[in-house]
C-alpha cells in the first residue's frame, strides 16, 4: 500500500478493522473482514487503473513468499497448479487449473454468498500476466479474460493485457499451451522445496483452526450443485468417518442438518439478490428434488416464498442506491 502511495491507517479505519492489524506478527480475518480490507484500500486509492499499478508494482525486489515460490516453478503450468494447492492460506477462494493442448485456463471460484471487490477480482486476472511476464521476461498476452464485472477503463485495461476483459458469468483467464509452457528464467527447484515445508505448515494449522462446521460447509459449497447434500457425500469429501463428523458437530452445539439448512439458506438468498436464475433452478442448484421442497424450506427459514424475498432484496438494494446516489 505505501509503495502505491496508499495510507495503510486510512484503509484500516474505512475497513473498521484494528489499527495495530498490520503490524502484528500473524492475523487472520473472516472473508467479510478481507474482502472489507480490499474495498477500502480500493475506496481510499479513487484509481480505477489500480489493478494494473498493482500489476505493475509486482518483482522479485519486494520480497512475497508467494510470488517468490510462484517464480520459482518450471513454467506457468507449474506454478498455477502449486498456488491453486496454496491459494486458501492469501484468501476465501478456491481455483481450478485446466489444461487442453490448446490453452490453459485458471478458473476463480469464490464464496457463493459472497461478491469480491472489483479490485480483487481484476488484480488477481492482473497478477498472472504480470507473473508469466515477470518470469519468462516476455510480453506474454493472455488469450481470454472473464470477468463478472469488466472494468470501466476498458482501452486501459486492452492495452495492458493485450485483449479485451469480456463479461461473463464467471471469472477465468486462459493462457495459450505455447506460453503456459514457456520455461520461467527463475525457476529453482531447491528454493522451491525450501518454501513448500512451510506453506504445507501453514495449510495444516489452518485445517487444524477450522471448525468442523466450516469445513462442512465448504464442502457443500462445492458439492450441493452437484445435487449431493448428505451427511455421507461430505464425510467422503472430508475423509472423515460419519460418526466422527456427527460427534464433532455436537461438540460444537451444531449438527449436519443445521448446518446443511444455513448453508441453503444463505446460497438461496445470494442466488435470489444477484442473479436473475429462475427459483427452479436455484432450487436445483441447492440440492433439492423440487422447487416445492425448496419453497417450503425457505418458507420455513424466512417467513417468505422464493419470490416474494427476491422482490424485497431487490427493493432494499434500489433504496440503498437512491441514498447513496443522493449523498454522492
Amino acid at each position: 500500500m505505501s509503495d502505491l502511495g496508499i495510507a495503510p491507517g486510512n484503509v484500516l479505519r474505512r475497513a473498521g478493522l484494528p489499527g495495530d492489524l498490520l503490524s502484528r506478527g500473524q492475523s487472520w480475518l473472516s472473508p467479510t473482514e478481507f474482502f472489507a480490507l480490499v474495498q477500502a484500500i480500493e475506496d481510499e486509492a479513487g484509481d480505477p487503473k489500480l489493478p494494473i499499478r498493482i500489476g505493475q508494482a509486482i518483482s522479485v525486489e519486494a520480497f512475497d513468499p508467494p510470488i517468490f515460490a510462484a517464480i520459482c516453478s518450471r513454467n506457468l503450468n507449474q506454478a498455477a497448479v502449486r498456488i491453486a494447492q496454496h491459494k486458501r492460506l492469501i484468501g476465501p477462494v478456491r481455483l481450478r487449473v485446466a489444461r487442453s493442448d490448446r490453452e490453459t485456463r485458471i478458473e476463480y471460484r469464490w464464496p457463493h454468498e459472497l461478491q469480491p471487490p472489483a479490485l480483487l477480482a481484476i488484480t488477481e486476472l492482473i497478477f498472472w500476466v504480470a507473473l508469466v511476464r515477470l518470469a519468462t521476461r516476455v510480453e506474454v498476452k493472455p488469450v481470454r479474460v472473464i470477468a463478472r464485472r469488466p472494468p470501466d477503463d476498458v482501452g486501459a485495461y486492452r492495452e495492458y493485457l493485450g485483449v479485451a476483459i469480456q463479461a461473463g458469468p464467471d471469472q477465468s483467464i486462459a493462457f495459450s499451451a505455447t506460453d503456459a509452457a514457456r520455461p520461467f528464467l527463475t525457476a529453482n527447484e531447491s528454493m522451491w522445496e525450501f518454501f513448500e515445508t512451510g506453506l504445507r505448515r501453514r495449510l495444516a494449522e489452518m485445517e487444524a483452526t477450522a471448525s468442523s462446521s466450516d469445513r462442512v460447509r465448504g464442502a457443500l459449497l462445492e458439492l450441493l450443485p452437484a445435487g449431493e447434500a448428505s451427511i455421507r457425500s461430505v464425510s467422503e469429501s472430508l475423509g472423515v468417518p460419519v460418526r466422527t463428523l456427527q460427534r464433532r458437530l455436537g461438540d460444537e452445539q451444531s449438527s449436519f442438518r443445521a448446518v446443511l439448512n444455513q448453508t441453503r439458506r444463505d446460497l438461496a438468498l445470494h442466488y435470489l439478490e444477484s442473479s436473475q436464475l429462475p427459483v427452479g433452478e436455484i432450487s436445483f442448484l441447492l440440492g433439492f428434488d423440487n422447487t416445492n421442497s425448496f419453497s417450503r424450506a425457505f418458507n420455513d427459514w424466512t417467513g417468505e416464498t422464493p419470490k416474494q424475498a427476491r422482490a424485497d432484496l431487490r427493493a432494499r438494494n434500489d433504496l440503498r442506491g437512491s441514498l447513496t446516489g443522493r449523498h454522492g
